[in-house]
């Protein structure tokens, strides 16, 4: 089966997305054809990540040669045989989209002093938060000058979602105003940190393969919505028990004082509901750190437990099936297949 198609399902996924997704021998044609656009990209992104040579070039390629399972390009290739395929110009805005989503890694992880990403030290831990954040700056300025060889219309979208990228970490950093809807808050911050950068991908893919233009909004609509319900099952996989073999910490998020979903609806409930309030007391990052590692995982266990994380796994699939029905307008056959089941495959991974 094929690496890169296999990477793109993320964890929890026993079958790789070659597996899931592509079962005609249209859809493995497809497949093929994204695989071999996969490569070109990889190829594509060495030479991109190549600058004044030395520790810059080392501290550039660092998260890149990290991994990473390349979904935003995958996105656009896939979106892209809804026209003229993967041409040279989908290449381009690929390469420039996942340099801006690895750009956005290296400030995320100074953001939120994030000492691993990808399994490896992240480069702040390594090399500091000015270094981190000057290469996070570097790949931003080579994503945009790939995306000038496009043109306007290419220069403009990849603006309008970096405004997006810095307004939703914003967000995050500051928190709800007051009076604002703590959830409405969350979700609006996580439609701009991921959806907006996945709906880019897909959109990308319909404006540089010459795919008919009716297209490009019922994928805008599904990439944004389909990356916010990637993030509310990663709250819910932040709570989830550990395999013996990956030694993660259920609760990673929670105890370094990020509040998810579940966290949030338990706040709403915890004004009228005593058991609710005792709860989260019991889950406060300072709770948790002082408390025995037992005690703290028995705080972890009893929200996961929660009715406030099944309601969180109920919106990611709410959000999910929206960004299905989306895809209304796409013609029948591999891609809008295609699509619908990668929406599945993500909310799938709380199964």
């Amino acid at each position: 089966m094929t690496s890169s198609l296999r990477r793109a399902t993320g964890r929890s996924t026993p079958l790789s997305l070659a597996d899931r997704l592509f079962s005609t021998g249209e859809d493995r044609r497809t497949a093929r054809l994204i695989e071999e656009g996969i490569e070109t990209l990889e190829a594509r992104l060495g030479s991109e990540t190549h600058f004044s040579g030395g520790l810059v070039d080392v501290v550039a390629r660092y998260l890149l040669e990290a991994g990473g399972k390349r979904v935003r390009p995958i996105l656009a290739f896939l979106t892209a045989q809804l026209g003229d395929g993967i041409t040279d110009e989908v290449i381009t805005a690929a390469a420039s989209i996942e340099l801006t989503h690895l750009a956005s890694l290296y400030h995320d992880d100074v953001m939120d002093d994030a000492d691993q990403r990808r399994g490896v030290p992240s480069a702040q831990y390594v090399w500091g938060n000015s270094i981190a954040i000057l290469t996070g700056d570097l790949l931003f300025a080579r994503a945009s000058a790939l995306l000038a060889l496009l043109g306007e219309r290419a220069i403009r979208l990849q603006a309008d979602t970096f405004e997006r990228l810095c307004l939703g970490q914003l967000k995050e950093t500051l928190g709800p105003a007051e009076g604002e809807n703590q959830v409405d808050h969350y979700i609006a911050v996580l439609a701009d940190k991921t959806g907006s950068l996945i709906a880019a991908s897909a959109q990308l893919g319909i404006i540089f393969s010459n795919a008919p233009a009716a297209f490009e909004e019922p994928v805008r609509v599904f990439g944004e919505k389909v990356g916010i319900a990637f993030q509310l099952v990663d709250d819910v996989l932040d709570i989830a028990p550990s395999a013996d073999d990956t030694g993660k910490t259920p609760g990673t998020d929670i105890r370094a004082g990020v509040a998810t979903l579940p966290v949030l609806y338990l706040r709403q409930l915890a004004a009228t509901d005593p058991a609710a309030a005792a709860l989260l007391a019991r889950i406060q990052p300072d709770e948790l750190a002082s408390a025995a590692p037992d005690d703290s995982d028995e705080a972890i266990r009893l929200l996961r437990e929660h009715p406030v994380t099944r309601r969180t796994v109920e919106e990611a699939h709410r959000y999910a099936r929206e960004a299905i029905a989306a895809l209304d307008p796409l013609p029948s056959g591999t891609v809008k297949k295609t699509l619908v089941r990668f929406a599945e495959t993500v909310v799938e991974r709380t199964s």
